[in-house]
């Protein structure tokens, strides 16, 4: 039972991303492919990681990843910043135009949110969120994310 009602969450929540985002295709405001979409949404969960750091977390060639990162300069949604410790190095930063793409599946996660605080006491939403703390933390160590900041 705890899985099914985990899976429709999870289902939910991607239900309401893909409709937003098809209305963008139908008013033929989105401009990234679907590949495009992972890609970026790879960016913003790593927090301007490298191009390896990248390439490695999508399992792809150094080139391959280029490639895409490429198309996705191009086309206004990510830029390339000179790492200050090695200036070798580039990492892979959103722009505004992305982030405000983004915000159309975040806004629903907020939404969502401000229900379960008015809903759930603040005992029980306390360990709600140590619970998905650990789910994250500790049962899911295949996908180190970095710290999220408060």
């Amino acid at each position: 039972m705890l899985d099914q009602a985990f899976e429709q969450v999870y289902t939910k929540f991607k239900l309401h991303f893909y409709q937003k985002i098809f209305n963008r295709f139908e008013d033929r405001e989105a401009t990234l492919t679907t590949v495009e979409s992972f890609c970026m949404e790879v960016i913003m969960a790593l927090r301007e990681p490298t191009i390896t750091e990248f390439s490695h977390m999508m399992n792809l060639s150094t080139p391959n990843a280029a490639y895409k990162i490429n198309s996705l300069v191009k086309k206004g949604y990510v830029e390339r910043i000179r790492s200050d410790t090695d200036k070798r190095e580039y990492h892979l930063r959103p722009t505004q135009k992305y982030i405000d793409y983004y915000n159309i599946s975040y806004s629903y996660l907020r939404l969502v949110m401000d229900r379960a605080k008015q809903r759930f006491a603040p005992d029980d939403l306390r360990k709600l969120e140590e619970m998905l703390r650990i789910v994250s933390d500790e049962l899911m160590p295949e996908i180190p994310l970095p710290k999220p900041e408060d």
